[in-house]
């Protein structure tokens, strides 16, 4: 929020200088992020002074120069080479001497120095318009008025404009302070609070009797749908002159960033910013019928605002209607393009309203069109202020465009809104803000706020809220506006914290994940975080058909919540790639949507993306590229990390993965591994292949609630390993021979381990061989040969019968 420091003492009882009000409201909750000085004049002419043509005379060695001597009010007259074709004696001169520094309209800033011009010494410039920044003029020299004194600083003689400018880091909630009357009100509270007083009120600005039109403009108005819009006013104004509007408004508007435009809309928008109030000037002419409709209109009407853009509403749009039925504007959002005042308007209907904020926050963001009008809407306008800012800004538009009223006040309000009523206790108030505030500090803060007392019984206090404070609604919210007004940094900050200690689930998610991100980080991998919105061009048909679409999309590129976690990881892995970072180990904690029988879903996965070399190239050995089976350790690791022993393994079936595997605990697939497919690569331009696994993180940390790990000493008792070569048919893969060992069930048989794979036609036709080891352990003792051979030889049965498997000798 941009606020003016000259504007917001407009408003003041008293001013406090720019460095106090700073304070003042950042203490106040209002945080002052920067404060800026506003020149409407680069320097505001300082140094340059008046001065008076003495004489002026050819240069001897340049036919276009004049020497002439300038009389400053001090000191002796400056010698001054001229180029000016207008210069004369006894002209009223602006002249900048030597020191002075000019900021011209163009170029950079330029500081006087004694010079030599031609031969001649010259002692500063007598100024043009552009020179001085104050006008785009070059034709000659300024003259100015005969009765300048010389001397006279020129700042005083033409006053450009100076403020400073407050950039206020509001909080949503905070719509009682978007205009300069909403921060003055806080400011004389505080000022009120400082004191214990009631004497710091805001000055409101007088409006005047406004002149009648000797034609009456009567137009009638109708809200249809009054849940989207509870209050409409309005009025008729004719006679009007669109023109520039006057210096002051022009200064006020362009201090904060707002362009003037005509002395009618710079009204409108000077209203807005002074009042929080957003209006509306239409052309009378547009209003057809002299009726204004508050409707809805059809689904996808076409409708051309100001921007000159053709636009489809939505069924759910408020739109103002002329008596035709056809709109003229998107409630509270943005003006249409035939219905607007333009240079040759001469008759306006003037509105302002209520919109409900919902509504409006809807469609502001439908269209894309975020204003400022819509930005106050949809937090809630002051509903009591609507014909006191129509009044305002009709006293103005008759001042400053020569318009008479040509109606009454049309003030539709069917359903009259109540003040919210909150009950707080003192003791309440205390014990949440850690402040001890006596009952007559909190009283004469919330009436000098604007709150009502209705009711006080010993520790209990009833108020009703102001219209203009729409968030407050909880006790919660009186004791916040207590603490704010008497400054934030009044709490005293306790020597000492009670808290009751919280029982997070076990295990804990959080620190679960920190542990595998932990371990990840700790193995060089690097995490990401990548937009949950994506680019439904990246996915099939078959695939968006159970996708979650953005019903407004902030670009045609992110129109999807992402179905996987795949596609804005390889956009990432993309993004290096073309910065010459080839090498990338990445993980990322994300989540992935889609469209369910009954709303919508939410899972939450653990992505790994690899792709590069492993190990770099040096004298004592050769680069290798990352594979499966590197992938595949660390899913392993990780697993191992969650305390995940037994996996089983199952062929995966995923469109995206060649070579696709699952990883299953208790019969559920918790992993899916493999290599991205080329077509996918190449929708992203990647030419080196990429590992991918994805967990399903929501179904892990299940699986972990109902497993107990335990730590576990080390074993006093020795292992013992046994190897055995299987000859087995090339089908057969190791993932089968595990689940053959599993199906033994000994408690002895501790880990196994495939150690050598050979191929060869001695083995005989489609044969392969398994070299395997075997590791028992028993922790109470050690193990002895009987013991080892009786496992073993149910091993090999089960080879024999389940894999029909040969045992090498």
């Amino acid at each position: 929020m941009t606020i003016s420091y000259n504007w917001l003492c407009d408003y003041l009882p008293v001013k406090p200088t720019p460095e106090e009000l700073s304070t003042i409201l950042t203490r106040i909750g209002l945080e002052v992020e920067s404060l800026e000085k506003f020149e409407a004049v680069k320097g505001s002419l300082a140094g340059l002074v008046i001065g008076e043509v003495l004489t002026a005379e050819k240069h001897p060695n340049a036919d276009k120069l004049r020497l002439t001597t300038v009389n400053i009010g001090a000191g002796e007259p400056l010698n001054i080479v001229c180029g000016a074709p207008n210069v004369a004696v006894g002209q009223k001169v602006v002249v900048a001497p030597i020191g002075t520094t000019i900021y011209p309209i163009s170029g950079e800033p330029l500081t006087m120095k004694k010079a030599k011009i031609r031969g001649e010494e010259s002692q500063g410039m007598i100024c043009a318009e552009d020179e001085v920044g104050i006008g785009n003029s070059h034709d000659g020299i300024m003259v100015l008025d005969p009765s300048l004194q010389p001397g006279t600083p020129a700042i005083d003689v033409f006053k450009p404009a100076q403020d400073f400018i407050f950039e206020i880091g509001l909080t949503p909630n905070r719509m009682d302070a978007m205009s300069h009357l909403g921060v003055a009100k806080d400011v004389c509270a505080f000022l009120n609070n400082i004191e214990n007083t009631h004497k710091y009120q805001v000055k409101l600005p007088e409006i005047k009797a406004l002149p009648k039109a000797a034609t009456p403009l009567p137009i009638s108005v109708t809200i249809e749908n009054t849940d989207a819009c509870p209050r409409y006013s309005g009025l008729s104004i004719t006679g009007v002159q669109v023109a520039p509007s006057p210096e002051w408004l022009k200064e006020k508007l362009s201090a904060i960033g707002v362009r003037p435009i005509n002395n009618i809309v710079d009204i409108t928008n000077f209203i807005l910013h002074e009042t929080g109030q957003p209006l509306h000037a239409f052309d009378a002419k547009a209003v057809k019928g002299n009726a204004v409709v508050v409707k809805n209109l059809p689904q996808d009407t076409l409708f051309t605002t100001l921007d000159g853009k053709e636009r489809k509403l939505d069924a759910s749009d408020l739109m103002i209607c002329n008596g035709a039925g056809e709109g003229m504007c998107i409630a509270g959002v943005f003006g249409g393009l035939h219905s607007g005042v333009t240079d040759t308007t001469q008759e306006i209907f003037l509105e302002s309203a209520f919109f409900s904020p919902g509504g409006i926050r809807t469609t502001s963001f439908r269209h894309g069109l975020r204003t400022d009008a819509a930005t106050r809407f949809e937090k809630g306008v002051d509903i009591s202020n609507v014909v006191f800012a129509l009044q305002r800004a009709a006293d103005l538009i008759c001042e400053l465009g020569g318009g008479k009223v040509a109606s009454e006040i049309v003030d539709v309000y069917p359903v009259v809104k109540h003040k919210t009523h909150v009950t707080v206790t003192y003791s309440y108030i205390r014990r949440l803000s850690g402040g001890d505030y006596s009952a007559d500090k909190v009283k004469n803060i919330l009436r000098s706020l604007g709150f009502d007392i209705i009711s006080e019984k010993e520790d209990t206090l009833e108020v009703t809220v102001p219209f203009s404070k729409p968030d407050i609604s909880l006790p919660a919210d009186i004791v916040e506006e207590v603490m704010r007004i008497d400054g934030l940094d009044n709490i005293v900050i306790p020597s000492k914290v009670t808290v009751s200690p919280a029982l997070s689930a076990q295990p804990d998610p959080e620190l679960i994940k920190e542990k595998i991100a932990d371990y990840l980080a700790s193995n060089g991998f690097n995490e990401i975080f990548t937009n949950s919105i994506t680019n439904s061009k990246y996915y099939t048909p078959e695939v968006l058909e159970s996708t979650v679409k953005m019903m407004n999309s902030l670009t045609v590129d992110l129109d999807i919540l992402r179905p996987s976690m795949l596609e804005t990881g390889l956009e990432s892995i993309a993004h290096n790639l073309n910065r010459k970072n080839e090498n990338l180990l990445f993980f990322e904690f994300g989540k992935t949507y889609s469209v369910l029988e009954k709303g919508y879903g939410e899972f939450n996965h653990l992505a790994l993306y690899l792709t590069g070399t492993k190990t770099s190239e040096t004298w004592m050995h050769k680069s290798s590229n990352v594979d499966f089976y590197f992938l595949k350790g660390y899913v392993i690791n990780v697993l191992r990390q969650l305390g995940y022993q037994q996996l089983s393994w199952a062929e995966g079936n995923n469109g995206d993965l060649q070579s696709a595997w699952e990883i299953k605990v208790k019969n559920q697939t918790v992993v899916t591994l493999g290599g991205v497919k080329a077509g996918k690569l190449k929708q992203f331009d990647i030419k080196q292949p990429v590992w991918f696994a994805v967990f399903d993180w929501d179904k892990i940390l299940k699986l972990l609630k109902k497993t107990d790990s335990f730590y576990k000493e080390i074993p006093r008792f020795p292992a013992v390993r046994r190897d055995l070569a299987l000859v087995l048919d090339k089908q057969v893969n190791f993932a089968a021979v595990e689940a053959a060992v599993r199906g033994v069930k000994s408690p002895l048989l501790q880990d196994i381990n495939l150690f050598d794979v050979f191929e060869s036609e001695k083995l005989g036709a489609n044969k392969k061989s398994y070299a395997v080891s075997f590791t028992f352990l028993d922790p109470q003792k050690t193990l002895t040969d009987k013991e080892i051979d009786g496992v073993m030889e149910k091993l090999i049965k089960v080879f024999e019968t389940q894999l029909k498997a040969e045992i090498r000798k």
